[in-house]
């Protein structure tokens, strides 16, 4: 069974439950880290105006518009 909890992580490393949570159970976990939107890398700012060349062709609306049922 999947579980899923929110966790803080301290400058020791040590991880901590946002919300009480009774007894974490031992074994093995994936932790995710969620960046903040505010963190977006540079790359990903510099590298928007040259996507935008071509997500703004008509070709790409064609090729996506099976997804657009409103258009």
């Amino acid at each position: 069974m999947l579980q899923t909890i929110e966790v803080e992580i301290d400058t020791s490393g040590r991880i901590h439950p946002v919300e009480p949570f009774e007894h974490l159970p031992t074994g093995r976990a994936i932790l995710m880290f969620l960046t903040p939107v505010e963190e977006v890398t540079e790359t990903a700012l510099l590298a928007e105006p040259a996507l935008a060349e071509d997500w703004l062709k008509p070709e790409e609306d064609v090729a996506w518009a099976h997804l657009q049922p409103d258009r």
